[in-house]
């Protein structure tokens, strides 16, 4: 049973990798399996693994033209994906955005993530947000172990969120999310006669932002975001469940407005998976690893390595945004990846548009390295709808 557990666990967990993991294609050459103790030796990748990985993927094309980075980033309808404090400070009262995301475009037609989000203000306070984001896995055909066909399917996940921010002072203020998650993968499928389900899950985002002014014409964002903190899931009966991808996320945005036809600004992100690090199967405590409890998993999250290999688990992001009379913007970004945690390295280039109320982003990635990306040659782009003509109470 314990084996069946595992290879169950490798197979859906590896299919779902394919949402927010680069093609795993290349040899650390540092990294030797040793058939006598049977284990790998040497530095060997050991990425930080989660169910439902498909809820870190950045959902638009204004912060994916800027790797990724948007947690002190200006708030616009796409915000309660980085950081839902931000949408009181919206100018805005309403708005909406709609992104069309091709994954794997490269190898398939059919695998995409489409993503709605928006805000209401309800005051100069407080603030409402949601979203829904679904993932297509396109057409597979499910086979057995000999490779006989079992038919096909249309695995497909998503995640409807509702976001609450408020100010906690002028320049301050706080968020919160709830979310709940579905991902059917395989549901109807059996393997080794247990039955696979569709797995549901509920999570939490709790986010803060402050903003101060540093000289007459700047002003800096200081934003902090730990997200998708919530139930285990599994797609089993079974009593061992995978973690979600909680992340803790600390950002920093820089606005210069040099004229009220010029503004720049610069922004950096650092994030961390709150999911335990990985053990090889092998390893003696590889299921009492896995069998933590939520607030276990994030706590040992940051002791559960060395200290050198906890460092190598954060990513960073940052990038720089230049605007045009508020009509037009360039942007620019780099997004970095330890070489045994994913090895995720690309630059990201894009620009914007914006008439009266409608907005239009487009974003393109630029590997630096020779692992390919599921957005590798991929134009994504994002339509935003604004309405500031609505008055606003108090």
């Amino acid at each position: 049973m314990l084996k069946l557990i595992k290879g169950i666990c490798s197979l859906f967990l590896g299919l779902a990798l394919i949402t927010s993991s680069p093609l795993q294609a290349q040899e650390n050459e540092g990294c030797r399996f040793n058939p006598f103790t049977n284990t790998w030796e040497g530095p060997c990748p050991r990425p930080v693994v989660s169910a439902v990985p498909f809820l870190r993927i950045g959902p638009d094309a204004r912060t994916g033209a800027m790797g990724d980075a948007g947690i002190a980033l200006s708030p616009d309808a796409n915000s309660i994906h980085y950081n839902a404090a931000k949408l009181v400070f919206a100018e805005q009262q309403f708005s909406l955005s709609a992104t069309y995301t091709p994954w794997l475009r490269g190898l398939v037609r059919d695998i995409y993530l489409a993503y709605i989000g928006g805000y209401y203000r309800l005051d100069d306070f407080q603030a409402l947000g949601f979203s829904l984001r679904y993932f297509s896995l396109g057409d597979i055909q499910f086979t057995d172990q000999n490779g006989q066909a079992l038919g096909n399917g249309r695995p497909n996940e998503f995640d409807v969120s509702v976001s609450y921010s408020r100010k906690l002072g002028e320049n301050f203020a706080a968020g919160v999310t709830g979310r709940f998650i579905y991902s059917n993968l395989a549901a109807g499928q059996t393997v080794e006669s247990i039955e696979i389900n569709a797995a549901t899950a509920a999570a939490v985002d709790i986010s803060l932002i402050y903003n101060t002014v540093i000289s007459p014409l700047s002003e800096l964002s200081l934003g902090l975001a730990i997200t998708n903190l919530g139930s285990k899931v599994s797609y089993t009966e079974s009593s061992i469940k995978d973690f979600l991808p909680g992340n803790l996320g600390i950002g920093a945005a820089w606005n210069i407005d040099f004229d009220d036809f010029n503004r720049l600004t610069f922004i950096l992100d650092f994030n961390k998976l709150l999911v335990p690090t990985p053990l090889d199967p092998n390893d003696d405590g590889y299921l009492e690893r896995r069998e933590q409890s939520v607030m276990r998993g994030v706590t040992s999250s940051f002791t559960d390595a060395p200290f050198s290999e906890e460092l190598q688990e954060i990513n960073i992001q940052g990038g720089v945004e230049y605007w045009y009379m508020d009509q037009f913007a360039v942007r620019a970004g780099y997004h970095h990846e330890h070489a045994l945690k994913g090895n995720r390295k690309f630059l990201t280039l894009g620009f914007g548009v914006k008439y009266n109320v409608f907005g239009l982003n487009f974003s393109y990635l630029v590997p630096t390295n020779a692992q390919r990306n599921p957005l590798d040659n991929t134009l994504r782009f994002s339509l935003i709808f604004d309405m500031d003509d609505m008055s606003l109470e108090g």
